[in-house]
């Protein structure tokens, strides 16, 4: 996918209050590199997210903040995954009283160097004010920031600029993207990819999506289970995926097992012996 990805600059100023710096970190995963936004129009500046530690992405920052004449005086973290975290000690090298905030969903695992990010929080400094969203599935801490004065949102990894996102937990995901449609209606700036112009219409794409492949297991169960036997994943990944190369299976395979557990969870399907068969029907049924 990367390789068929509009190019997006190294740094760009997308807003008066917003200039994105790409992480130097382009992949199968973070499509141009991941996303860094520094936020504000003032000698101090909110940075969302740090990249994974690439000299590249150090570089750009550093430049970009002596062109504005500007500091970080506090980096928000939208979640716990390197390519979104490994850049603090480049920041703080650049910028070394700036405060660093991530969400701990679990006190015992809170960093003593992080402030935690609470739900609805505000962060403001001149030009900019961002209220925090916790909205968890992509991972447990994911954090999304909206920027008030735009109507905008930052969406983190929960909503990209290219393709649709990965998931820990496919009930809190749906939730989360539920929520965050009813939190702002402008641009979505994502942790990969392009900025959105319709952010708000971008997340009801991924609902439906989401919805729309949750049906199409329940068709493969039903249109399969003749024999009664149930189906594996990888029989329905075959059946959903049939147009789609074998070397993509696997992948495709942990997204059609998210979907099942849910159903699952809202007894619509169980799973059944040592193979683990899927069967529509909740536990009793087979």
């Amino acid at each position: 996918m990367a390789t068929q990805l509009k190019a997006l600059p190294e740094v760009e100023r997308l807003s008066p209050r917003v200039i994105r710096i790409l992480g130097g970190n382009p992949g199968k995963f973070t499509l141009q590199g991941t996303n860094t936004y520094l936020v504000g129009s003032g000698p101090k500046r909110l940075l969302i997210d740090t990249g994974e530690g690439k000299p590249a992405w150090q570089s750009a920052l550093r430049s970009v903040l002596a062109a504005e004449n500007a500091a970080v005086s506090d980096a928000l973290l939208t979640h716990w995954h390197p390519d979104h975290v490994q850049g603090v000690p480049d920041l703080l090298a650049l910028c070394p009283s700036a405060r660093i905030h991530k969400h701990h969903p679990v006190a015992a695992d809170a960093d003593a160097a992080q402030s935690d990010i609470r739900d609805g929080q505000t962060f403001a400094t001149d030009g900019a004010t961002l209220r925090a969203y916790h909205c968890p599935g992509h991972t447990a801490d994911h954090m999304a920031f909206v920027l008030e004065d735009e109507d905008a949102m930052f969406t983190g990894d929960n909503v990209l600029g290219a393709g649709t996102a990965v998931f820990e937990d496919l009930a809190a995901y749906m939730a989360s993207l539920a929520g965050m449609a009813q939190q702002f209606g402008g641009r979505a700036y994502p942790g990969h990819g392009p900025i959105i112009e319709d952010g708000k219409a971008r997340v009801h794409e991924y609902i439906h999506h989401r919805k729309e492949r949750e049906e199409q297991v329940v068709r493969a169960l039903d249109s399969e289970d003749a024999d009664g036997r149930g189906r594996t994943v990888m029989e329905i990944v075959k059946t959903i995926y049939k147009d789609v190369p074998e070397n993509l299976h696997d992948a495709a395979a942990r997204g059609v097992l998210q979907v099942l557990e849910k159903l699952q969870k809202e007894v619509r399907v169980n799973v059944v012996g040592d193979e683990r068969r899927w069967v529509l029907g909740g536990s009793g049924n087979r």
